[in-house]
C-alpha cells in the first residue's frame, strides 16, 4: 500500500475482486475494517526494531556518509498531521479556534521526528506522538532519551528549530556526548541581544557565490544563556541574492539572516561548517515532511485509533528508507537520470500487480 502509493486501507480493499494479491498473501486480502484493527495492534517495538536494523546496514555498506569530516546530525522537527472540529479520541490534542461562529474545540494530533541527515540525503529513524497536555519538547526529550538508547552511535549532534534551543535537549545531548546546534531566535532574548551587540563590533567575513553574497560572523563563549550551565558559540550569515519574481520577470534583490546557537567548538567545526549544517536542518521539512505528506499520504488518517496511527508512521519510515537506498543505490545512474521518482513508483506498481518477471528490470 505505501510503495505504491495507494493512500487508504478502501483502497486496498478494492484491489480484492482482481485478485492481484492472491499470489503475494496466498488468500483473499483481508478488509479495510480488519486492516485497521490489525494496525491498532501492531508492535511499535517490532517496528522500531526493524527501523533499527536498517540503520547497522547502511552503516556497514558505507552509505552513510558524514557532514564535513566526522558529523553525523540528528534533526528534530514536530509535525501536525491532521485536524478536525468533529472527530476526536482520547488521545487527541485540543485547541480553541476563533470562527464566525464562535469559538470552537478542534482536535489534531502532533508528532516529533528524528532523522539522521547525511551527505547524500536522509535517514528516518523514529517518530514520538505528542500526548495531551504535553508541549512539543516534552515529546522531543523522550524521542531523543529512546534514540541514544536505540543508536549510541549513529550520531554526534542534533539540531532542529529555534524551539530545540531548550535547555532540557541541549543539556540531554551534552551529558551523553553529543553536541548540539539550534536556531536562534527571540524565545532566547538574552542570548541574541548579547549576540548581536557583539557582532556589530566584529567584521564580518564576506564569501560569495555565483547567486549569493554571504557575511559571516562567529563568536565562542556566550554565557547569557543561563539555563544551559555553560558557554555557547553563536554564528551568523546574512546572506543576500538576486532572485527573479515569476509575476514581473524583473530582477529583486533579497537578504535574510540567520543565527545559530551551537555547542560545537572553532577547533572542531570551522564558520563555513556550521553554516552548513544549520541549513541542514530543513533536510526534514524538504526530504521528511514534505515528501512523506505529499507524495506518501502520511498525513491521511488510516484508522482514527493512536496505536495504528503511530504504527502506521513507523511503517512509512521504514517504506521510505528503504524505497530511498533502493532508488539511489540499486539502481544505475543511467537509469535514473530523467526519470522522476513517480515514474519508478509506477514501475514498482505494475511489477506488483501485474506480475513481471525478475528480468524486466530496465524500464
Amino acid at each position: 500500500m505505501l510503495w505504491v502509493r495507494l493512500g487508504s486501507f478502501n483502497a486496498i480493499e478494492q484491489e480484492r475482486p482482481g485478485g492481484r494479491w492472491r499470489r503475494w498473501l496466498g488468500g483473499d486480502i483481508p478488509s479495510a475494517e480488519t486492516l485497521g484493527r490489525t494496525a491498532a495492534a501492531a508492535d511499535h517495538d517490532d517496528l522500531r526494531r526493524a527501523l533499527a536494523g536498517h540503520y547497522p546496514r547502511r552503516r556497514r555498506k558505507k552509505t552513510l556518509h558524514p557532514i564535513g569530516k566526522k558529523w553525523r546530525p540528528l534533526v528534530f522537527d514536530g509535525h501536525e498531521s491532521n485536524a478536525s472540529f468533529l472527530r476526536s479520541c482520547k488521545h487527541c490534542l485540543k485547541r480553541t479556534l476563533k470562527t464566525k461562529k464562535g469559538p470552537r474545540t478542534q482536535f489534531y494530533h502532533r508528532y516529533v521526528m528524528a532523522m539522521l541527515v547525511h551527505r547524500d540525503g536522509a535517514v528516518l529513524m523514529d517518530i514520538e506522538p505528542q500526548g495531551p497536555g504535553e508541549d512539543e519538547m516534552t515529546a522531543a526529550v523522550r524521542l531523543l532519551q529512546r534514540a541514544l538508547a536505540t543508536y549510541p552511535r549513529a550520531f554526534n549532534l542534533v539540531g532542529g528549530n529555534a524551539l530545540y534551543l531548550h535547555p532540557d535537549f541541549c543539556k540531554l545531548a551534552r551529558v551523553h556526548g553529543k553536541h548540539f546546534i539550534a536556531v536562534l531566535k527571540n524565545e532566547n532574548r538574552d542570548l541574541l541581544v548579547d549576540a548581536r551587540s557583539l557582532m556589530a563590533s566584529h567584521r564580518a567575513v564576506v564569501r560569495r557565490t555565483k547567486a549569493t553574497r554571504y557575511q559571516w560572523w562567529d563568536i565562542e563563549g556566550f554565557t547569557t544563556w543561563t539555563q544551559l550551565g555553560q558557554p555557547v558559540r553563536v554564528v551568523c550569515s546574512l546572506e543576500t541574492s538576486t532572485v527573479r519574481r515569476q509575476r514581473t520577470a524583473k530582477p529583486h534583490t533579497q537578504t535574510s539572516e540567520w543565527l545559530w546557537a551551537t555547542s560545537l567548538p572553532k577547533h572542531l567545526a570551522p564558520m563555513p561548517l556550521v553554516v552548513q549544517l544549520g541549513h541542514g536542518r530543513w533536510t526534514i521539512e524538504n526530504e521528511g515532511f514534505n515528501s512523506l505528506v505529499n507524495e506518501w499520504h502520511a498525513d491521511h488518517v488510516y484508522r482514527h485509533d493512536l496505536d495504528a496511527m503511530v504504527g502506521l508512521w513507523l511503517l512509512l519510515c521504514l517504506a521510505y528508507d528503504l524505497y530511498t537506498v533502493w532508488l539511489t543505490r540499486n539502481l544505475a545512474p543511467e537509469l535514473r537520470r530523467g526519470r522522476t521518482r513517480r515514474f519508478w513508483v509506477q514501475r514498482i506498481e505494475r511489477h506488483f500487480f501485474n506480475g513481471l518477471p525478475d528480468r524486466a528490470r530496465s524500464p
